[in-house]
Formats: structure tokens, C-alpha cells, sequence
């Protein structure tokens, strides 16, 4: 394992969480990916790394992640719970119906337009998700 430490075990050692070497290749494995992965997928990856990893071990170990703040858990409404590293950057997400690849986007007009309405109503916005699920236009 390189000696870098990456994003999600730096942020573990921030909030004091105990890192066994399971935890670690699982840490690694989640902050390498470029996409919002179930824990099947996960694991997937991590027994490359760790053939003695448990299914077990990988829905403890985000669980402790999710709890701690470390990431975040998404239902993009296929059923299964997925996982990015928390960020301090806000996005939002598009998912695509045909493919499941699910896309990261901001949008300025999006976040004055949901102050604007939360505030016509009464209230202060202090946090939101927003996901948009699509199709795409041409048939591919």
C-alpha cells in the first residue's frame, strides 16, 4: 500500500476513528472511485486488495464512515444505497434511468432558486439533495 494516506483514512485520523488494515483498503478503495458505488461493488474492489475481506466487514465499515460524516449515502431509487466521500464542494446528482450512470452537477440558479423559495414560504435553507432522474433525449 502507498504511503500517501488517502482523502477518506486523512479524514478518519481527523475525527480519531481507529483504522485497522481492512478499514484502510476499504477507505482507499472509496476515495479512488470516480463513481457513487454500492457496498457489492465495493467489496468487489476490495477483495482485489484484501482477498480476507468480508461483506460484513465493507457495511460496518461505511456505516461507520456515513455515521462519522466521512460520507455520504445516497438511494438513487435502484434499490441500493450508494456511497461517496462527503465534500465540503456542494453538488447535486442526474441519474440516468437507461444506464444508472449518475452525474454530478452544479448549478448557481438552482441554489438562489431554492433559497428564494424557502424563504417565501418562511424559511432559512440550510441544507438540501437534490437529484433529478432522466432518460436521454435520443434514443441511443
Amino acid at each position: 500500500m502507498p504511503d500517501k494516506l488517502s482523502r477518506i483514512e486523512s479524514k478518519c485520523a481527523e475525527k480519531g476513528l481507529k483504522m485497522t488494515g481492512q478499514r484502510r483498503v476499504i477507505a482507499r478503495v472509496l476515495s479512488e472511485s470516480h463513481d457513487h458505488p454500492d457496498v457489492e461493488q465495493l467489496y468487489g474492489r476490495a477483495v482485489k486488495v484484501d482477498p480476507h475481506i468480508s461483506i460484513a466487514t465493507v457495511y460496518r465499515t461505511v456505516k461507520l464512515f456515513d455515521e462519522a460524516g466521512i460520507t455520504q449515502k445516497h438511494d438513487f431509487g435502484d434499490g441500493r444505497s450508494r456511497y461517496e466521500e462527503a465534500s465540503e464542494n456542494h453538488h447535486d446528482h442526474l441519474i440516468d434511468l437507461k444506464s444508472g450512470k449518475v452525474i454530478e452537477f452544479t448549478s448557481d440558479e438552482i441554489e438562489r432558486l431554492q433559497k428564494e423559495i424557502a424563504k417565501k414560504l418562511g424559511y432559512r435553507l440550510v441544507d438540501h439533495r437534490l437529484e433529478l432522474f432522466a432518460v436521454p433525449e435520443k434514443a441511443s
